[in-house]
């Protein structure tokens, strides 16, 4: 029987071991673990999702607390068009998270940043091309386009000398996404390196309705498949979402598929950016734990542990520090929804939204913990203390049970020894 290890994946002149750990932000994805998945002869990710945030908490800059004083004056009005991001601090942070990734990476593989077309941030063009243009200026491997389906995209950084240098990939749930992507870039004479095909059991945002539970992840990169031999495209497919065993992967790869990607079984890893305690979440959580509603005010269907503290919590908007998915009016659909909320009980001490949520401040606080729909597997991959608690796994361990794992088994991490309580006397 196959392994996953029997085959690699080859982007452009790198030969590597056929296992992308997703960006999940924010900054879940974090350095630590992205460059565990490179050491060990793979893909990782880091994130630029919320990029302010993650410098200041990872290398103590002050780039929130500064675009809040900046706008401090605008906290209480309705209309946040004036709320801008200083473009030189927004390059700045990037190319710090980038470059302090970069100089500590080790082994064969590489480090990619995945980047959201729906951090819109009141000037979609203007800091895409920041967050791409100073992600490249830093070094990094290469760009996962995520969230969006990324028409202009690469024109924002076809002058760039790292533009043909750098892997350039796209995320899509469809061939018609797709087929709309290359057609769009098609003067650009550069195709992307990589296309990571998303399915309907993914984590986080979802390129799928509501409808979601209607699709399956191998029809669709079967159907991209063919369409690429058609055209004659040569284009490594990476199928992403519900793949929780080296045996999983193998199955596609065996079907024509470059590798795989994977996400969801990194979260309970202690590299993994999530607190400790939601790590415990996630492995508590069962199959009805699980739903994909439609809180975001992306537009897009987000999957989530619905026990999620973020979800109906009615916080004041908090765009003067963040802003991170205002639109480029200066809109965002958690806005309208607070203040109609805020209008209809003036008095209320604490608000209740139901039906958007503000994304921004809650995975900032990581307060919605989005997963993909096989997280209910998760107490199924660690062994349990006396206390109740999972024990924690080690990216490594993660990475090679896909790896040489067979037959759809998942190998259990061989259980921590507790260390022993200190003695006690009794005074004299």
């Amino acid at each position: 029987m196959k392994r996953l290890d029997d085959f690699r994946m080859r982007l452009g002149r790198h030969e590597l071991v056929p296992i992308m750990v997703g960006g999940m932000g924010v900054d879940i994805s974090s350095s630590d673990l992205a460059l565990e998945a490179a050491r060990l002869g793979g893909v990782g990710h880091i994130s630029d999702a919320m990029i302010k945030t993650v410098t200041d908490r990872r290398y103590k800059t002050k780039y929130v607390k500064a675009k809040q004083a900046m706008y401090k004056g605008n906290v209480e009005s309705m209309d946040k068009s004036s709320v801008k991001f200083d473009l030189g601090h927004l390059a700045e942070a990037t190319r710090l998270h980038v470059e302090a990734t970069m100089s500590r990476k080790t082994g064969s593989g590489l480090v990619f940043i995945n980047c959201m077309e729906k951090l819109t941030m009141n000037a979609p063009r203007e800091t895409l091309a920041v967050r791409l243009a100073a992600a490249l200026d830093a070094g990094i491997d290469g760009i996962t386009l995520a969230a969006g389906l990324h028409l202009g995209s690469l024109a924002l950084i076809e002058q760039h000398p790292r533009f043909r240098d750098a892997q350039l990939g796209i995320i899509v749930s469809s061939l018609r996404a797709l087929q709309l992507f290359l057609k769009k870039n098609a003067r650009l004479n550069r195709l992307p390196d990589y296309i990571v095909v998303e399915g309907p059991l993914a984590g986080g945002h979802l390129g799928f309705g509501m409808d979601w539970a209607q699709y399956d992840l191998a029809t669709i990169v079967a159907e991209i498949r063919a369409w690429l031999q058609s055209e004659s495209l040569d284009i490594p497919l990476i199928p992403a979402g519900g793949i929780f065993t080296g045996s999983d992967a193998v199955a596609f790869v065996e079907a024509g598929a470059a590798g795989v990607q994977v996400a969801t079984r990194f979260t309970v890893t202690r590299e993994c950016g999530l607190p400790d305690d939601i790590k415990q979440e996630y492995f508590r959580a069962n199959d009805d734990d699980i739903e994909v509603n439609q809180i975001s005010p992306t537009g897009y269907p987000m999957r989530m542990i619905k026990s999620s503290p973020g979800i109906g919590d009615g916080i004041r908007p908090n765009c003067e520090a963040y802003g991170y998915l205002l639109d480029s009016q200066g809109r965002c659909a958690y806005i309208e929804a607070y203040n109609r909320e805020l209008a209809a009980h003036p008095d209320a001490r604490r608000l209740s939204v139901k039906d958007k949520t503000c994304l921004c401040t809650h995975m900032r606080n990581f307060a919605i913990w989005t997963c993909g729909q096989t997280a209910s597997r998760l107490k199924d991959t660690s062994v349990r203390a006396p206390d109740g608690r999972y024990q924690l796994l080690s990216a490594e361990h993660v990475f090679r049970d896909y790896q040489f794992s067979v037959e759809g088994r998942v190998a259990l991490p061989e259980a921590e020894v507790a260390a022993p309580t200190p003695a006690t006397h009794d005074a004299a």
